[in-house]
């Protein structure tokens, strides 16, 4: 018997969350707990495997609901975030965060005419009846990627 219940949420560091919040409020987020104040601790850096820790960020969701898995976007302050994003999508490790959407064409030419940079447009995959899905950046290059359908 599996004691595993759910996806929680899926931790997104940014370099400026002043940057980074808006964008993902842009494409449809909420904000539902929100530590933009900062937070630090011995705990919470050890559990973290460092030193010390000096963060600040929120956690997000589609609808506001905190039973469903979220987004975490984190600036650490301390140590500093630092690096890039994997350079592409064929790179080992978690490579996108996937999103399920309603009306994904809407969405797409909406966001499109905002300014976001798609990968290219919205694509039904081969073998299935409606999956359609579109990758694009954050502003830290983090791909994300809207998907609507059913693969069965």
């Amino acid at each position: 018997m599996s004691q595993l219940k759910s996806l929680f949420h899926c931790n997104i560091n940014v370099t400026s969350l002043d940057v980074s919040l808006p964008f993902y409020e842009m494409i449809g987020f909420k904000v539902i707990i929100d530590f933009r104040e900062g937070m630090s601790s011995s705990p919470l850096a050890r559990a973290l495997g460092l030193s010390h820790a000096v963060l600040r960020g929120v956690h997000l969701s589609t609808d506001g609901d905190l039973d469903k898995t979220r987004i975490d976007l984190v600036e650490f302050q301390e140590p500093a975030t630092e690096g890039k994003p994997y350079p592409h999508l064929h790179h080992t490790g978690i490579n996108r965060v996937s999103i399920r959407v309603d009306n994904l064409e809407e969405l797409y030419e909406n966001l499109k005419s905002q300014g976001v940079k798609f990968l290219s447009e919205p694509i039904t995959l081969p073998g299935t009846k409606d999956f359609t899905f579109v990758c694009f950046p954050d502003p830290d290059g983090t791909i994300l990627q809207f998907v609507e359908g059913d693969l069965s």
